[in-house]
């Protein structure tokens, strides 16, 4: 393969991962080339008269690393409470006091629930790949969360129109793959209540 060929080959590579995405974003955003929309960094967190009874029992600095943050890393809980070994960092919206994810169906995160494990750790925040940072993330303003499945076509539409809106720009090429996979079962949506404390 000729060298002109493998570098497109990595462009076409980065322009279809998400990370890809994001990367070629931060670059044109810093370049001054591309406002980063889905990033909403300085957003005050409501006050609390405003907050909704799930974010009530929620630090001020959690609700607004929902309210900011880009990922969160989180990891369903076994029957004994411990962190289950699958940990990841993923897209997410905050929606109504809860956070959803839309994941691929047969991720663990998925069948814990399925299997009735439905307790899961969330910690907020964008430090990069889990598997990069150590145990970093675990500094995060965290939440202990029941997880749902998420089937009413309603309430999928509204999640996934708050999800284009916070990844505008990635969200041309994720948003019909998350579509298309909740619509043929590759992907299922999570929705994650906070626990009281």
């Amino acid at each position: 393969m000729s060298e002109r060929n493998v570098s497109d080959t990595r462009q076409q590579r980065t322009l279809t991962t998400r990370r890809g995405f994001v990367r070629l974003a931060l670059v044109a955003g810093a370049l001054g080339l591309l406002p980063l929309p889905w990033r909403r960094a300085g957003a005050a967190a409501l006050p609390a008269e405003q907050e909704g009874a799930a974010d009530a029992g929620l630090e001020q600095t959690l609700a607004a690393a929902l309210d900011t943050s880009d990922l969160v890393y989180l990891t369903p809980l076994r029957s004994d409470g411990e962190e289950s070994r699958c940990h990841a960092e993923v897209w997410f919206v905050h929606v109504d006091g809860a956070v959803f994810v839309v994941t691929a169906s047969d991720a663990w995160r998925a069948e814990a629930v399925r299997r009735g494990l439905e307790r899961a750790r969330i910690w907020v925040g964008d430090l990069g790949v889990w598997t990069r940072i150590g145990d970093r993330y675990r500094a995060l303003p965290a939440l202990e969360a029941s997880a749902a499945l998420v089937s009413d076509a309603a309430e999928r539409e509204r999640v996934l129109e708050a999800c284009g809106s916070k990844y505008r720009l990635s969200w041309l090429v994720w948003g019909p793959r998350f579509r298309n996979g909740l619509a043929d079962g590759t992907r299922v949506m999570l929705r994650y209540r906070p626990l009281a404390a």
